[in-house]
């Protein structure tokens, strides 16, 4: 089977394909046939180095396939829940089942802590998995376990996200896309800013209601107010960090939630905490979510027919290309890796 694996120094240059043999599953195990990945901000920091691991770590913390192998029981004689054929993707926690997170819930990262899915064939145990929505590609669920569920927990569980609400999503990544996307069909109105007028237009196709171009108006929670009559949004999205959570805060109701989800503007900086304590904020970090969030999430997706965007696709050979694509930033929902 091919594979990508990290060089030393770890950078983008240094990704490079080996060729190696698959290990037959074990107790409770799975040979996954890995069809797609895609790409997040983390697997980005993890190849170029800013995220320490192993030499020679499988990168990629995606992934949808096919199970072509089962392996026996477990000790405790607990049947293995896949069959071969099932279709299946990863979980970027795979040790958070349920319940509240957890330091130890949140270790053994795909791609990060353990190998990940930049890999032809993967085993692993089948708990490290669920199962695929019906009518998905590979492609297409092979963007959920990460962006997807992040959105999804931000809204659906850390909100509560209720009908009537109204929504503010930055730019036009994979968690902003599918949060757009979750929010509309919970019955929301959605704000959307972007530094593109083309990406908005997407946007605005998407189900969008209002559009702030931030580069024209870099106060851009004026609009938000604006189109709110004063009252401000009820739950933010933030990704930007400490560049752009001044504006959240300032964009969000009294009473209001911000989900603090990336730091692509930036890790630190100033936090008017006066203005936070006056709203009320609840302001909150997000780091994806556990297999049970996940699983609701693929049954609500059944229920709403949702889809994920894909903007471009790079064969497993050309995953630095594709890491390149992404720092561009000139993309519009997710990036695709086929395998």
């Amino acid at each position: 089977m091919r594979q990508m694996r990290l060089g030393r120094p770890p950078s983008l240059d240094a990704l490079a394909l080996h060729t190696t043999e698959p290990r037959k599953p074990g107790p409770g195990e799975v040979l996954v046939r890995v069809q797609a990945s895609s790409l997040n901000y983390h697997d980005y920091v993890v190849v170029i180095g800013e995220i320490p691991t192993a030499d020679g770590r499988v990168p990629m913390s995606d992934g949808a396939g096919e199970v072509v192998e089962v392996g026996p029981p477990l000790p405790d004689g607990s049947p293995v829940p896949f069959a071969t054929g099932d279709r299946v993707m990863s979980l970027f926690f795979p040790r958070w089942h349920d319940g509240p997170v957890t330091q130890e819930r949140t270790g053994g990262v795909p791609g990060d802590n353990v190998d990940g899915f930049a890999s032809e064939v993967v085993t692993v145990p089948a708990s490290w998995l669920t199962r695929q929505p019906g009518g998905y590609s590979h492609a297409e669920a092979a963007t959920l376990p990460c962006a997807a569920l992040t959105a999804w927990r931000a809204l659906m569980v850390d909100g509560p996200l209720m009908p009537g609400e109204v929504v503010v999503v930055q730019g036009t990544g994979g968690v902003s896309v599918f949060a757009a996307q979750f929010a509309k069909a919970a019955g929301a109105t959605v704000i959307a800013t972007s530094s593109s007028d083309e990406k908005l237009e997407r946007m605005k196709a998407l189900g969008a209601d209002h559009l702030v171009n931030y580069q024209r108006q870099p106060q851009w929670a004026k609009a938000v107010a604006e189109f709110t009559g004063g009252r401000g949004a009820d739950h933010v999205v933030e990704v930007g960090g400490s560049g752009t959570l001044a504006q959240s805060l300032r964009a969000a109701r009294v009473g209001g939630h911000v989900s603090m989800i990336g730091v692509l503007s930036g890790r630190e900086g100033n936090v008017n905490t006066a203005l936070l304590m006056w709203k009320n904020i609840r302001l909150q970090g997000v780091t994806v979510g556990s297999r049970a969030h996940q699983l609701d999430m693929v049954r609500a997706i059944e229920a709403n027919g949702l889809k994920p965007v894909i903007d471009v696709r790079f064969p497993l050979e050309q995953l630095a290309d594709a890491f390149r694509h992404q720092k561009a930033g000139k993309h519009f929902g997710k990036i695709v890796l086929e395998i």
